[in-house]
C-alpha cells in the first residue's frame, strides 16, 4: 500500500459526527510545504492500568519552522496506553504562536473522524477569531490513525471508488449481498494493511495522547476547540481528565449516551430538515428548477432524481454517478447555507442528465483528489467509529435498522445505515460503550448547538450540556452544520470570551441566525 496524502476534507455521512470545515479549504486550498520534522522526540508517558493515567515526565516536541509563521513538531505516544515502554507512534502536530500576550495553548480538532488537525490548523487565519490568535499559540495534530499520525490503510484507489460508488439503498437480497460483501472486503483490507493499529484507534486513546500533547506544550490545563465529533473527543478527554481542563468549546455536539444506531437514524433525520429548509430557500428563488411547486412535491423531486440514478446513473465526465454518489453529493452543500447555491446548480444540471457537480461534492466529502487519489479519511473514519460503539453484527440487523430509518428519514435513512456496515464485521473489538459523560469536578464547557444542523441534530447539545455536570448551552438559531466562524458575531463573541477569559454565557442563551 502507498503512503496517502492527508487531503483534509471530513469523513463520510456514514458515521456521525461529521465536520464541515471543508468549507476553509475553498479559502485556504493548500497543503503543508514540507513533511513534519522527524526524529526521536521524548515526551510523557501514561502509567499503565485502569483508571484516570497520572502524569510522569515533561518533555518537548522538537518545534522546527515549516513556513507561513507555523511550526512542526513530532509527538511520540505509546500504541497501547496500557503498555506505555512498548512501541511508539510518531503523531503530527502544528501550531502557529500568539501574536500578542500569550496565555497558552489552544488545541483544535475538526471533526470526522478522520480530519486532518494539521491541515484545520493551517487554515487558523480563518477559523479561529483574531482575539483568540493574540492569546494562544493554535495547534492542530492528526490523531492516531489519520493523515500523517501512522494512517490507517484499507483499501487501495481503485477499490476505494469501487466502494464509495455501492449501491448502498439495496432492494433485493442479491443486492444485499453484493453490499455485504464489499464491507467484509473493506473490513477485511484493514486488518490485513493495519491490523495492529485498529485496536488502538478509538477515541478513548486519542484522549489520552490529547493529554500527552498538553503537557508536551507545557500547559497545565487544556484549552480546546472542538467541532462535530471533535465534541465527543472534548468531552471523552473532560470526563478522563476533569482537573486538567482550563476550557473547552464543543460545537455541533454528539451525544456519547445515544447508540451508533441511533445515531446514524437521527443524522439521517437531520439531512431531511436540512433538504426541507434548502428547498423552501430555494423557492423563493425564480431561479430554482423546482419553482412553481408546493415545497413538499419539490422535496419528493430531489429524492426521486436521487433514486433513478439507482437504474439510470448520471454522467459525470467519464465516471458514472450512481445513487450513492448522487446522494453524498446532494448532501454535502447541505452542511452550510452559503453552499445551498451550489446544491441548486448540481441539481438543475442532474435533471438534465449531468451529475457531474454531484460528484464533484461527493469526491470532496469522500477524499478522493482530482488525479484520482484518495485521503486515508474514509479509511481513518470506519477505524474509529466502529471501535467507538457496538454495530449489529449482521446484515440482517441492518437491513432492519435500515428499514426503520427509511421510515423516518426516507431519502437518507437507508443510505445513512447502510454505509456503517463495515462495521458489523470489524476485526477490532469496541472500546467504548455509549453512556452518559459528566466530567464531574470540571470547570464550565461551553456546548455549541445550531438549531437546524444536519450532521448533528441540535438536540444532541442539548442532551450533552445536560450530562457534563458543568456544560453551558449556547443556542444559535440558523442552519448548517457547527456555528462558531460562520458569520454570527453573537457565537463567535461568546466563543471568543469563554476561550480567552474563561467566562462562558449564561446557560440556555440564544443567538439569532442570519440570513
Amino acid at each position: 500500500m502507498r503512503e496517502h496524502r492527508s487531503w483534509g476534507a471530513p469523513a463520510l455521512l456514514s458515521v456521525p459526527g461529521v465536520s464541515r470545515w471543508w468549507v476553509a479549504r475553498w479559502w485556504v486550498a493548500r497543503w503543508l510545504r514540507r513533511v513534519v520534522a522527524g526524529g526521536v522526540v521524548p515526551v510523557v508517558l501514561l502509567a499503565g492500568g485502569c483508571g484516570r493515567p497520572e502524569e510522569r515526565v515533561v518533555r518537548g516536541l522538537g518545534w522546527s519552522d515549516c513556513g507561513d509563521g507555523f511550526e512542526c513538531g513530532t509527538l511520540r505516544v505509546p500504541l497501547d496506553h496500557d503498555r506505555p515502554d512498548g512501541e511508539r507512534l510518531e503523531l503530527a502536530v502544528v501550531r502557529l504562536p500568539a501574536t500578542g500576550d500569550r496565555i497558552g495553548s489552544l488545541v483544535l480538532n475538526p471533526g470526522g473522524p478522520g480530519a486532518s488537525g494539521v491541515e484545520y490548523a493551517r487554515a487558523a487565519r480563518l477559523v479561529v477569531g483574531e482575539k483568540v490568535r493574540e492569546r494562544f499559540d493554535v495547534v492542530g495534530f492528526d490523531p492516531r490513525g489519520v493523515g500523517r499520525s501512522a494512517p490507517v490503510e484499507c483499501l487501495d484507489d481503485e477499490a476505494l471508488d469501487a466502494f464509495v460508488a455501492m449501491d448502498t439503498t439495496p432492494d433485493t437480497l442479491e443486492e444485499r449481498g453484493a453490499l455485504e460483501a464489499a464491507a467484509r472486503r473493506f473490513a477485511d483490507g484493514c486488518r490485513k494493511h493495519s491490523g495492529r493499529l485498529l485496536p488502538h484507534l478509538g477515541t478513548m486513546d486519542v484522549a489520552r495522547d490529547l493529554d500527552l500533547l498538553r503537557q508536551s506544550l507545557g500547559d497545565q490545563k487544556l484549552t480546546y476547540l472542538g467541532k462535530s465529533y471533535g465534541t465527543f473527543l472534548g468531552a471523552v478527554y473532560a470526563d478522563l481528565f476533569p482537573g486538567k481542563v482550563r476550557a473547552l468549546a464543543l460545537d455541533g455536539a454528539l451525544d456519547p449516551a445515544d447508540s451508533r444506531m441511533l445515531v446514524n437514524t437521527e443524522q439521517a433525520v437531520g439531512f431531511e430538515e436540512a433538504l426541507r429548509a434548502y428547498v423552501e430557500d430555494c423557492l423563493g428563488d425564480r431561479d430554482c428548477p423546482f419553482a412553481g411547486r408546493p415545497a413538499e412535491e419539490a422535496t419528493d423531486e430531489v429524492g426521486a432524481l436521487i433514486r433513478r440514478a439507482d437504474t439510470r446513473p448520471l454522467e459525470g465526465g467519464g465516471r458514472r454517478v450512481t445513487e450513492a454518489l448522487a446522494t453524498l453529493g446532494a448532501l454535502t452543500p447541505l452542511y452550510d447555507r452559503a453552499s445551498w447555491p451550489e446544491l441548486t446548480e448540481a441539481l438543475r444540471r442532474a435533471l438534465n442528465g449531468d451529475g457531474s457537480l454531484l460528484l464533484r461534492n461527493a469526491d470532496q466529502l469522500a477524499g478522493r483528489q482530482d488525479d484520482g487519489t484518495y485521503s486515508n479519511q474514509l479509511a481513518a473514519n470506519l477505524a474509529v467509529n466502529c471501535v467507538d460503539g457496538p454495530y449489529p453484527a449482521t446484515a440482517a440487523a441492518f437491513a432492519e435498522d435500515a428499514a426503520q430509518a427509511s421510515r423516518k428519514a426516507p431519502r437518507f435513512g437507508a443510505y445513512i445505515v447502510w454505509s456503517s456496515l463495515p462495521c458489523a464485521f470489524w476485526p477490532a473489538r469496541p472500546t467504548f460503550s455509549p453512556h452518559r459523560l459528566t466530567a464531574a469536578g470540571a470547570p464550565p464547557i461551553l456546548v455549541v448547538g445550531t438549531k437546524r444542523d444536519p450532521a448533528t441534530p441540535y438536540g444532541w447539545a442539548r442532551a450533552l450540556a445536560g450530562e457534563l455536570r458543568s456544560g453551558v448551552l449556547l443556542t444559535y438559531d440558523g442552519d448548517g452544520h457547527t456555528a462558531y466562524g460562520n458569520g454570527s458575531s453573537c457565537v463567535d463573541d461568546a466563543v471568543d470570551r469563554y476561550l480567552v477569559e474563561g467566562v462562558p454565557p449564561k446557560d440556555g442563551a440564544i443567538c439569532p441566525g442570519i440570513r
